[in-house]
């Protein structure tokens, strides 16, 4: 089997000053993943060393440079899913994590849980000795200028208009040699959201899917529209009724608009190594590897 790998940086308005940010960030992160699977490494390395680069990246929002919320605090939410046992570890509203994803990768492997949100998702981490980090290091100057811009405007929604504001989620997707996929997702949500806000992202069919019998999937975009529809699990169970790659994203970010109005942008990879996306938001940030193995990246509009 021909390894795979696409990331995503996020669909909704890029800001034109930040395309080149994107660019490099969505390549630098396959450029990691793809560096695990050509040296014969498996698909769940791959995906949760692209999505944690992309977490140690300011540009997007997941990790360092996340959104704040409606009281001024950054909670993120993370997912990663083994497509050949199906196993998945996600964390949600948690503080103080600079790598939610690789929590979640501890959370699949070392608990009988799948799920792990606030207090005790921090408490965890720290019993299992990984870094924990003050909120000012995941804090840029972007989003504290945003935050007290929205706490100027009445009634403020987040999801009112495609502003400039960030949908930045980040994830990946990807198949190794030996055949099996695996999904990952990791974002800060959506700016000014409620404290405990939790999103599409860190939900299993939404946010994230792998399963070794059809594919992997991983979005972005509105997440309260992505839940409605379990977006992930829509592609891949059109991969299973005979959908190729392309298909599949294009009916799937078809359902989340037709049936509630949603907007989005998907990855998917299929059983056979071959990779697609699709979005209906003015960008996505995407980044693949070709049949050869070369990196290409794209602001897509």
């Amino acid at each position: 089997m021909k390894p795979a790998l696409i990331v995503h940086g996020g669909a909704w308005k890029i800001a034109p000053e930040t395309h080149a940010a994107h660019l490099r960030g969505t390549r630098a992160a396959a450029e990691a993943g793809w560096n695990i699977l050509g040296a014969g490494g498996s698909a769940l390395d791959a995906v949760e060393m692209a999505v944690s680069v992309m977490e140690d990246d300011p540009t997007f929002d997941a990790g360092v440079g996340s959104v704040l919320n409606c009281v001024g605090d950054i909670e993120l939410d993370a997912i990663i899913m083994d497509g050949r046992t199906l196993a998945l570890g996600a964390v949600a509203a948690v503080r103080n994590i600079p790598n939610p994803v690789r929590l979640a990768r501890v959370i699949m492997e070392d608990t009988y849980h799948t799920l792990l949100v606030g207090d005790g998702a921090r408490r965890f981490a720290e019993q299992k000795g990984m870094r924990l980090c003050a909120q000012a290091e995941l804090t840029v100057p972007r989003e504290v200028e945003r935050y007290r811009r929205l706490q100027e405007i009445p009634n403020y929604h987040p999801a009112d208009e495609f502003t400039p504001n960030p949908m930045d989620t980040v994830g990946a997707v990807a198949i190794d040699a030996s055949g099996n996929v695996a999904a990952a997702t990791s974002t800060g949500g959506v700016h000014f959201k409620l404290p405990g806000r939790v999103g599409d992202s860190p939900l299993v069919g939404s946010g994230a899917y792998a399963d070794n019998e059809t594919g992997a999937a991983s979005t972005t975009g509105h997440g309260e529209n992505i839940m409605r529809v379990v977006l992930s699990k829509t592609a891949t169970d059109a991969l299973a009724h005979g959908m190729d790659v392309q298909a599949a994203a294009d009916y799937a970010i078809a359902y989340l608009h037709r049936r509630v109005g949603g907007y989005g942008g998907i990855i998917v990879v299929d059983r056979a190594g071959n990779t697609a996306f699709a979005y209906n938001t003015p960008h996505m940030a995407v980044a693949w590897t070709d049949a050869q193995g070369a990196i290409h990246a794209q602001i897509m509009r």
